[in-house]
């Protein structure tokens, strides 16, 4: 049976968003049309703008931008934790209307590295787990029809580790939300590490948007008080490591 790691890929998002957003905000203060607006905002950096809207918490015109992300690999228990963030488009594979695998292949499904750091027995025996549970998947499927109808059903005795797949939209000042709640080291481990590569794509798309997204400890003191993880500096070398690699790539193309 297939075991999984997840993939984010940035498969969208709106054209010239600093652009966009700078507009926007300009708007709202200016006497001038839109289309003297827009030739403004094209023939100039844009940057020191944004960041004074930023640092104003101006952030209405933010919303203006979206991104769609495409995410596969990841547990039904990430599709739980990702789906409360409600202020997103969300499109996922449906267990209803999708057979998930068969006898042979079974379904895909994510292992913990906690579990996997426990060693090859530990590992085997949660594989062994999947294969026992896809047997019970499967005959149920079979017992019930082998349909829409019996995979409604059979799915019931499927676990919270059978990996799914989704298209997810979030407008750019909600994106910046979901990544300061999801990058902190105090979420878990699948969606922190699913946010850490949603925020790379993000920056690599906006960087001026999105240079001091990611967890609060990167903007000033952790707001997680006495939750805090102890680990700020970490986290900020590793957002300013981020910030290299992506200025690296942009020199080496």
């Amino acid at each position: 049976m297939p075991q999984v790691k997840p993939k984010v890929a940035l498969l969208r998002y709106t054209p010239a968003p600093e652009e966009l957003i700078a507009l926007a905000g300009k708007l709202c203060y200016s006497a001038s049309d839109l289309e003297d607006l827009q030739e403004g905002v094209a023939r100039r950096d844009q940057s020191k703008y944004l960041g004074r809207l930023m640092d104003m918490g101006h952030l209405s015109p933010v919303e203006h931008a979206s991104f769609t992300f495409g995410i596969e690999g990841v547990s039904r228990s990430f599709l739980a934790q990702i789906t409360r963030h409600r202020i997103a488009s969300f499109s996922v594979q449906s267990q209803r209307y999708v057979a998930l695998g068969d006898d042979e292949t079974g379904f895909d499904y994510v292992m913990p590295p906690a579990i996997e750091a426990l060693g090859e027995e530990a590992a085997a025996e949660y594989r062994a787990q999947m294969e026992t549970i896809n047997t019970w998947y499967q005959t149920w499927r079979k017992r019930l029809g082998d349909g829409e109808k019996s995979n409604e059903d059979a799915r019931f005795v499927l676990p919270n580790a059978s990996a799914t797949r989704m298209l997810v939209t979030m407008n750019a000042r909600e994106l910046q939300h979901f990544l300061a709640l999801r990058c902190c080291n105090r979420a878990q481990w699948e969606i922190r590490a699913v946010a850490w590569e949603m925020l790379r794509l993000a920056r690599e798309a906006a960087p001026k948007l999105f240079e001091s997204a990611g967890p609060g400890c990167l903007r000033g003191p952790c707001p997680e008080g006495k939750k805090c993880c102890g680990k700020a500096a970490e986290v900020r070398e590793r957002s300013e490591a981020l910030n290299a690699s992506l200025a690296d790539t942009e020199r080496n193309d």
